[in-house]
């Protein structure tokens, strides 16, 4: 059985969506189930000093099963770079199945996103928008409103992880609750099972929820 898969993408320019997708992933790793970061067009990862036993477990899971994989295990997590084009819908329909119980948050540039939340393999249950609402605030309502149509939690980010949470969750270093992490409601809402469709931004990083709509 394959685990929780969220979507994580920017709006428009907003930076610092892959940071948030790898805090993401830290927040939902576990000592001996280490959650998955799946990079859609981004670059090899290198494997770190320090990994978790369940890290490099699931880098030698997909290591066996994925054809030519870009996989290393950093820290708590296991980052996989999968190729932007076509190839990489193949790429997450053999990938996600073998995170079993854990979590695989994907990281989508925007013009992949629509389509990954249309693949039926990938099943998502919640999505992340990192936007910058004083200059995407129409295309992010548009975004969240055909979200919440599809029946999917989705949690607005409206600033990125500063410098240091940033490299700490890249690394595979940053447990849910670290201060400056992502705020403790915006994992528990998107990394558990919890049905409400009500949409939450997030302003900074103190689990200071504001502008609910």
């Amino acid at each position: 059985m394959s685990g929780r898969v969220v979507l994580v993408s920017p709006v428009g320019a907003a930076s610092g969506s892959r940071a948030a997708a790898a805090a993401l992933a830290c927040a939902g790793s576990e000592a001996d189930r280490a959650g998955l970061l799946i990079d859609v067009g981004g670059r090899p990862p290198r494997p770190t000093l320090l990994a978790s036993a369940g890290a490099r477990e699931l880098e030698e899971r997909l290591a066996l099963h994925l054809p030519q994989p870009r996989v290393a295990s950093r820290g708590q997590t296991c980052h996989l770079a999968v190729p932007a084009g076509e190839d990489s819908w193949e790429s997450l329909r053999a990938a996600v199945p073998l995170v079993r119980d854990s979590v695989a948050v994907v990281h989508l540039p925007p013009d992949r996103f629509r389509a990954a939340l249309d693949l039926a393999a990938i099943s998502a249950c919640a999505v992340l928008l990192r936007a910058d609402l004083a200059q995407d605030r129409s295309l992010t309502a548009l975004a969240v409103g055909d979200l919440a149509a599809r029946g999917l939690p989705v949690a607005v980010l409206k600033r990125p992880l500063a410098w240091i949470p940033s490299r700490r969750a890249l690394f595979g270093v940053l447990p849910a609750g670290t201060p400056g992490g992502l705020p403790p409601h915006l994992s528990r809402r998107l990394l558990h099972n919890e049905k409400s469709l009500e949409v939450s931004c997030y302003r900074e990083f103190d689990d200071q929820e504001i502008d609910t709509a």
